[in-house]
C-alpha cells in the first residue's frame, strides 16, 4: 500500500526517474561498450604492425 501512495504522481519527479532510469543505463552501456572498442582496436592494430608482411604462396592467389 505504501509503495503505491509513493508512486501515485509525486509532483512528476516519479515518471521522470521511469524514463531516466533505463536511458542512464542504457548511456553506461554504451560507454563501456566504446572503451572496450577502443582498447581492442589497439590492441589489433599493434598486431597488425608487429606481425611481419608475408608474400602470397601462389602469384595468381589460388592454392598451390
Amino acid at each position: 500500500m505504501l509503495d503505491s501512495v509513493l508512486l501515485a504522481h509525486q509532483g512528476g519527479w516519479d515518471e521522470i526517474l521511469m524514463v531516466l532510469v533505463p536511458v542512464g543505463v542504457f548511456a553506461a552501456l554504451l560507454f563501456l561498450a566504446n572503451q572496450r572498442a577502443a582498447k581492442l582496436g589497439k590492441q589489433t592494430e599493434a598486431e597488425d604492425e608487429a606481425a611481419p608482411v608475408l608474400p602470397p604462396k601462389n602469384p595468381r592467389g589460388g592454392p598451390r
